[in-house]
């Protein structure tokens, strides 16, 4: 499986066969609680890393989710809008958001897991 980078938003990506998988992470999901919707982006919207791409709302609160990288959406989770409960029982798993393809080499920004779980932990 290849290996998973995460931003300072809580996002994680996976990078297989030129296209990254990207979701929030586990953290991000805990904090959000119960995660009740999801609006996802447009397949074939040009993001810029940073960029706002979809919103996620629990019985908390409602959070952006950014593009951790640049590039072009080529697919949504289009099993999430009805069950968005797979957010929080497998954030990195069923429960990914959209499928971009990078423009460019990744963000120098992005952390290991062991790089996020120390930045995690002085939050």
């Amino acid at each position: 499986m290849a290996e998973m980078k995460f931003s300072k938003d809580h996002e994680w990506l996976r990078l297989e066969g030129g296209v990254a998988t990207v979701g929030i992470t586990d953290h991000a999901q805990n904090a959000l609680g119960d995660v009740v919707f999801v609006d996802l982006p447009e397949v074939g919207r040009v993001v810029e890393a940073g960029e706002s791409v979809a919103v996620v709302e629990s019985v908390k609160a409602a959070s952006d989710v950014y593009a951790p990288i640049a590039g072009e959406i080529v697919e949504v989770n289009a099993a999430l809008p009805d069950n968005p409960g797979a957010i929080n029982s497998e954030p990195t798993g069923s429960g990914w958001f959209f499928r971009i393809k990078p423009a460019g080499e990744l963000p120098g920004d992005l952390m290991d897991a062991d790089s996020y779980a120390r930045f995690v932990e002085t939050l």
